[in-house]
């Protein structure tokens, strides 16, 4: 099952209290539903881990950490959903949000330059952080929501097929 594949992977609850630049959350990181394996917690990290990355931010884990604290979701798994938007996959995926923005505010979405620079990003910044925003939020809403339900789809579903394959003996 998929529970053992993340718990084979995920670091201990223990080794996360001791690591020196964490020390500081030592009581928060005592909370047993922030390391628990279950439908609910993996779906809540599911749409903690989506969301968070999509936000245009520096720092997205810190993000998703916190988020996975107040909705009581696995914390490993929502914080490790952050990096789907890497170094590698962020243009693709925030020029997508931009559009979406653009499409949401009615606004007519520029063309990307054939010579991509930061001088033409810092130029352009002002006419594009908005819709960009918006349809980072929205987007990432969206998805969150998505893969919330389709987690928790897909659980329901694993768990069946395993009552139906024990039945079967």
């Amino acid at each position: 099952m998929a529970r053992r594949l993340f718990q084979r992977y995920l670091p201990s609850p223990a080794s996360l209290r001791t690591h020196s630049s964490l020390r500081f959350l030592g009581p928060l990181l005592d909370r047993h539903s922030l390391w628990q394996l279950n439908r609910r917690s993996v779906a809540r990290a599911v749409g903690v881990g989506l969301f968070a990355a999509l936000m245009p931010m520096p720092l997205q884990m810190l993000l998703a950490a916190a988020l996975a604290l107040l909705a009581r979701a696995s914390l490993p798994l929502a914080v490790s959903l952050v990096w789907l938007t890497n170094p590698l996959t962020m243009p693709p995926v925030f020029y997508c949000t931009y559009k979406v923005g653009a499409w949401l505010m009615g606004l007519p979405p520029r063309p990307f330059p054939e010579g991509f620079s930061w001088a033409w990003a810092t130029q352009e910044m002002a006419a594009l952080w908005q819709p960009f925003l918006v349809g980072s939020v929205v987007s990432g809403g969206v998805l969150g929501v998505a893969g919330y339900f389709t987690t928790l789809a897909l659980w329901r579903w694993q768990v069946s097929r395993q009552w139906a394959k024990r039945r079967r003996w």
